[in-house]
């Protein structure tokens, strides 16, 4: 780790919990109320876009250079976390507009960040990302997608997996193969796609355990011309730019896996202190307050290892590595444990639909595979404590 004197690791000042206080009315006000509508419809929730976008909070991180709010890494994780304990669906709204913009905003010519950051900070367009393919998830190294440099354009043919917002969004950070005989992950580049580029189309929205209002869906590329001027950073250099993306960006998930389980612990509270059993409420039971007293606890845990991973994402520290996957890994699951505690605490009414600790509990477990599984985390971890 690194050997950073300041005991100040983050600080959660004044404008960070008036944010938070903001964000909080926002998603109980327009959010929460349609997260059990958008769970069972599987629809996209464009209540919470429309919102979020009227109070600059769905890219928040985007610099004011660009029209953006200019948040901080903290304060991006504040809104990911609040909107996430309304409706997880609804928070993927932020974290996937910085996962699909971190590569511009980290590689990028000052030509394309001009071009798309204005876009996305504006609302106009949401932006995805295109790394993971069917043969090529966590090794994404192995991609198959081809762009093929042909004069001032590059042909891009393949497909990729399990894109969230795919559809809705209007842009698309994609990395394809630009030199097949290359050395394996340096061979591999990043462009901006179009959401109207011919040849650009989507397949059937997957059928998901959660996260239902987002939705899931592979790209496909049959001959897409791109322009040279939209690849982001040098040929080669794409797996790498993608890589330091997932160092930013996976602790945006820890976050939003700390809003599921402090909204399903919200509602686990209120119900214990309402049920009655035995004559008496059933928060009186010592065995039940042991489990929301672990629950509460590994919950305020896993929400400082997110801030302080915020706080060296902001920083750009050298052991951003492994304090993202850190944060990412053990807050998701701590969000599986408490959001399972919750449906436990609500016994056979937290198993039905007529209360959303089981959505919470549905949708806490795709943080514990998305960006990364956390047993890759956890090589991640390993990795840098070795190379120390």
């Amino acid at each position: 780790m690194s050997g950073n004197k300041e005991f100040d690791l983050f600080r959660i000042n004044e404008d960070h919990e008036a944010l938070r206080e903001a964000v909080r009315d926002i998603a109980d006000d327009k959010i929460a109320p349609y997260a059990a509508e958008v769970d069972a419809e599987s629809r996209f929730p464009h209540e919470a876009l429309k919102a979020l976008v009227a109070s600059d909070l769905h890219a928040p991180h985007i610099g004011e250079e660009y029209g953006g709010a200019g948040a901080d890494a903290l304060a991006t994780c504040i809104v990911i976390e609040e909107v996430a304990r309304a409706c997880a669906s609804s928070s993927l709204i932020p974290a996937v507009n910085k996962l699909g913009s971190m590569p511009i905003i980290l590689g990028a010519s000052d030509e394309v960040k001009q071009k798309y950051l204005p876009r996305i900070a504006s609302g106009d367009a949401m932006i995805s990302y295109g790394l993971s393919e069917r043969e090529a998830g966590s090794d994404t190294a192995s991609m198959r997608c081809k762009a093929i440099a042909d004069g001032d354009t590059y042909v891009l043919n393949g497909q990729k997996s399990w894109i969230t917002n795919a559809g809705e969004s209007k842009l698309y950070t994609v990395l394809a193969v630009t030199d097949p005989d290359g050395e394996r992950g340096r061979n591999i580049s990043a462009f901006v796609v179009e959401k109207d580029d011919e040849g650009f189309d989507f397949g059937a929205k997957e059928r998901k355990l959660g996260i239902k209002g987002s939705p899931t869906r592979e790209l496909h590329f049959d001959g897409v011309r791109i322009p040279a001027d939209r690849m982001i950073g040098a040929p080669g250099e794409g797996l790498k730019i993608a890589l330091r993306t997932l160092d930013h960006t996976r602790v945006t998930i820890g976050a939003q896996a700390v809003g599921i389980a402090q909204g399903a612990l919200d509602y686990a509270l209120g119900y214990v202190k309402e049920r009655k059993q035995f004559g008496k409420a059933i928060a009186e039971f010592q065995g039940l307050q042991f489990m929301l007293a672990d629950m509460a606890m590994k919950l305020e845990a896993a929400r400082q290892m997110v801030y302080v991973a915020a706080a060296k994402s902001e920083r750009g520290d050298d052991d951003l590595s492994f304090f993202g996957a850190a944060a990412k890994c053990y807050a998701s699951d701590v969000a599986m444990e408490v959001t399972t505690d919750a449906v436990q605490l609500l016994g056979g009414a937290g198993y039905v639909q007529d209360h959303p600790v089981e959505r919470m509990m549905r949708d806490a477990k795709i943080t514990q595979i998305y960006e990364g599984t956390n047993q890759i985390q956890r090589m991640v971890m390993a990795r840098q404590l070795l190379k120390r």
